[in-house]
């Protein structure tokens, strides 16, 4: 695989909530041009068939790739468990594959966490048990305890991400018996950078919250760095923004998942 440093990242998801993926990969390299695209006619990714999501994940890939992507990150929780191997094998002479699971295990492995690591995320990530499974193949003997959050995702889409509603849907979930006792809490879902202050504030000093977003977004800069595919100057061209149906409540969503302005562009990938 020959790739181009001065290539876009690709930076794929179901909606919107991949944007704090791509926020958090900006913030880091700025530099670096990306091209973001949320399956938002698809949504969401849960709801659906293993196969269903693979198939979105290779015509994703394939339009990613042909906008001379030098890499493509799986900025979805659903597609990194069900797709990821699938499509590093289609990608594999074209275009490296990272996901937002497996930079969360590398680097809950080095660390080698002392206590009951917590795993919050959508009814249907936590289903998967794809966290729990990976982190005691990386680590054998450690306690992880995964508990589904599914208001959050609404809640956060809707605003409520301060104040006494926020605290008292993320403490209800936070209390549950299944978390008693975690030193360690991972943001198993894209949408939860949001409330990551307030998730960190609930807890206390004593637990460590482990952002997916950011994790990620430092994964992929090790890679790049060691595989020389840095940009080494500004970007000279904007980042595009690809949405599979457009709505007007998805676009101000955008602005505040990606933190600043976002140009929304409808791709009909399907049609």
């Amino acid at each position: 695989m020959t790739a181009n440093p001065s290539g876009p990242i690709g930076v794929f998801d179901s909606g919107i909530g991949g944007l704090t993926v791509a926020h958090a990969i900006k913030q880091a390299m700025p530099n670096e041009r990306l091209i973001y695209f949320g399956d938002t006619a698809h949504l969401p990714y849960g709801d659906k068939s293993a196969a269903a999501v693979q198939a979105y994940a290779v015509k994703i890939a394939d339009l990613l790739i042909a906008q001379g992507c030098k890499v493509i990150v799986i900025a979805c929780n659903t597609a990194s468990a069900v797709a990821n191997e699938l499509l590093k094998e289609y990608t594999a002479s074209r275009a490296k594959v990272i996901n937002v699971i497996e930079p969360m295990v590398t680097k809950l492995a080095v660390r080698n966490p002392r206590g009951k690591v917590g795993v919050i995320g959508t009814r249907a990530t936590i289903a998967s048990g794809i966290y729990g499974r990976l982190l005691r193949q990386a680590r054998p003997g450690i306690e992880v305890a995964e508990l589904a959050t599914p208001l959050l995702v609404p809640m956060i889409e809707e605003g409520f991400v301060q104040g006494r509603i926020a605290t008292d849907v993320i403490g209800n979930y936070l209390d549950h018996p299944q978390l008693a006792g975690s030193r360690h809490l991972v943001l198993g879902c894209t949408h939860y950078p949001l409330i990551r202050d307030e998730i960190a504030a609930y807890l206390g000093a004593e637990v460590a919250v482990y952002d997916s977003s950011l994790v990620t977004a430092d994964y992929l800069q090790n890679y790049l760095e060691q595989k020389k595919l840095l940009a080494d100057r500004p970007v000279t061209q904007p980042d595009h923004f690809y949405i599979s149906d457009y709505t007007d409540n998805f676009a101000r969503l955008a602005k505040r998942f990606f933190g600043g302005d976002v140009t929304l562009e409808e791709y009909k990938l399907w049609e």
